[in-house]
């Protein structure tokens, strides 16, 4: 799903693929192949013969082992070094892939392996769950979860961060909490949140990363720290100090994906609801009525509807504005 977002929105794109299933996993069920640490490492030494590594971002998602990781990590490392004279011309976006709702789906050697990998990313974007392996902070509250943030800012310099899906309780409300450090590594909180949608969609991490990319990638280009500096010149794209942190460009960004994406799984939701009903009232399933037949039909009507609303990826209309939260470095304020 990522490198169709990217493509659709402008981005020239070059896929290492790091698994080939049949399906995406939501469905529990899958054929297909993992690649390995050395398999990933060939692909890239042959983008670099033919002189194919000119890059400028790098989204990295899941990888399939501890091994993979660090091959993922090495091919970021090359690419920054290429860079290293020109700051700002290479940024990379780590999605630390683990696992959701309490539980990794990797083996827990991989996750030492992110921990090396934080410092050297430009922006991650993990979701609760992650945040708290990574972090050592048990999330139960936007206090706790603001704490795992500076906790990441100050531990591994980490410019950016973003936190999807954040829910506490049985809130009917789903928040994603960002951050951008200063040179201190003290934070610039911002949050934004959303109406929950009572459905359960795969692929949205991706989709998310992915429309970061595209937007971030925007919102600093049309960003001035000066006169004669343009804030993509700029290593990791960190805004001074002064800078708050609605007039982020990674605030920006924020409210533009959620935008898109808050539509596009609201019409999910829709075409799901009426796919179900549909089915419901025709012929009976030729599998029977059983809880796995009936699990599979469910899983396919909530395949997330890209494709057909690719206006919504393109020209998203805002609903959802990010707010500023109180850092608590600063003086309290009774309006921030």
């Amino acid at each position: 799903m990522a490198a169709f977002v990217l493509q659709v929105l402008g981005c020239e794109v070059a896929a290492l693929n790091t698994v080939q299933f049949s399906n995406h996993t939501g469905y529990r069920q899958f054929k297909g192949t993992r690649a390995s640490a050395d398999e990933i490492r060939d692909i890239y030494e042959g983008l670099k013969q033919s002189n194919l590594t000119d890059f400028d971002v790098m989204l990295s998602g899941y990888a399939p082992s501890a091994e993979a990781v660090e091959a993922v990590g090495s091919i970021a490392r090359d690419l920054r070094f290429k860079s290293s004279m020109k700051p700002g011309s290479f940024f990379w976006v780590l999605d630390p892939v683990m696992g959701d709702q309490g539980k990794l789906y990797v083996n827990e050697d991989v996750v030492p392996v992110y921990k090396k990998l934080l410092r050297e990313a430009d922006l991650i974007v993990p979701n609760q769950f992650e945040v708290e392996v990574l972090s050592g902070v048990k999330i139960t509250s936007l206090s706790t979860l603001k704490e795992a943030i500076v906790k990441l800012h100050q531990q591994h310099r980490i410019p950016h961060i973003i936190v999807t899906s954040v829910s506490f309780d049985e809130s009917k409300e789903l928040c994603v909490v960002g951050s951008t450090r200063r040179t201190d590594c003290t934070p610039r909180f911002f949050c934004i949140n959303v109406p929950r949608i009572d459905c359960f969609f795969s692929g949205t991490g991706d989709m998310f990363a992915a429309l970061t990319v595209v937007r971030l990638r925007e919102a600093v280009s049309r960003t001035k720290i000066s006169d004669t500096q343009e804030l993509s010149s700029v290593s990791s794209w960190v805004s001074p100090d002064d800078v708050n942190a609605l007039d982020l460009p990674l605030a920006k960004a924020a409210v533009k994906v959620l935008a898109s994406m808050h539509t596009i799984l609201e019409k999910t939701k829709r075409a799901r609801d009426e796919a179900l009903a549909s089915h419901e009232g025709g012929a009976p399933d030729i599998e029977g009525s059983s809880e796995k037949s009936m699990y599979l039909r469910q899983t396919k009507a909530a395949e997330v509807r890209l494709v057909r609303n690719l206006d919504d990826l393109r020209h998203p209309v805002v609903q959802y504005k990010a707010e500023a939260l109180w850092d608590p470095t600063e003086p309290f304020n009774a309006d921030s």
